[in-house]
């Protein structure tokens, strides 16, 4: 395989990975009483709400999604990301 075909695999692999756990930890903190004016929280929000918003919106729209009290948006996210991020080390291997 190229070799910066691979660089850029590991990168994006990498990248994935990192947004991941951002995701994860803003749905964590999300459920935690920790004031939302907080510098890292809205700094946190900031970085996320751009990936979370486009999948939060298209989960409303659907029937399911209309009644929902809990934004399953991280959970979808995350579920992309983990399918990316295989097909992206099977590609590397």
């Amino acid at each position: 395989m190229n070799e910066s075909l691979t660089v850029f695999l590991q990168s994006l692999d990498l990248l994935l990975i990192i947004t991941g756990y951002i995701i994860f930890i803003r749905a964590v903190i999300s459920w935690l009483p920790i004031p939302k004016d907080n510098q890292l929280i809205r700094l946190l929000y900031q970085v996320t709400e751009p990936i979370l918003a486009p999948i939060r919106n298209l989960i409303e729209k659907t029937s399911f999604g209309n009644n929902l009290m809990v934004d399953l948006s991280p959970l979808v996210v995350l579920l992309i990301i983990y399918l990316i991020d295989a097909d992206c080390i099977i590609l590397i291997v």
